[in-house]
């Protein structure tokens, strides 16, 4: 069980693959068997009126990640959207 774990919102318009590769790279300088999950979101509340995450947004996060991290996976497909 790790003790620590980190995750990033992937927001779209908000977070993209050049935010998240600098956040993979800076939890690698820890250590880069640091558990990484890249969430997608879902619009509701405040921020109702974005889209889904889609999944070439998520492809792309994960891709950047994975150059520094070696736990990287992507959580809540069922919310990604085509594209």
């Amino acid at each position: 069980m790790p003790v620590l774990t980190a995750s990033t919102l992937l927001i779209p318009g908000y977070v993209d693959n050049v935010e998240v590769e600098n956040i993979a790279r800076f939890i690698a300088e820890i250590n880069p068997e640091i558990p990484y999950t890249l969430l997608a979101f879902y619009p509701q509340y405040v921020m109702d009126d974005l889209p889904t995450t889609s999944w070439r947004q998520a492809r792309k996060c994960y891709e950047a990640a994975k150059k520094h991290l070696e736990k990287v996976r992507i959580g809540n497909l069922h919310l990604l959207s085509e594209g």
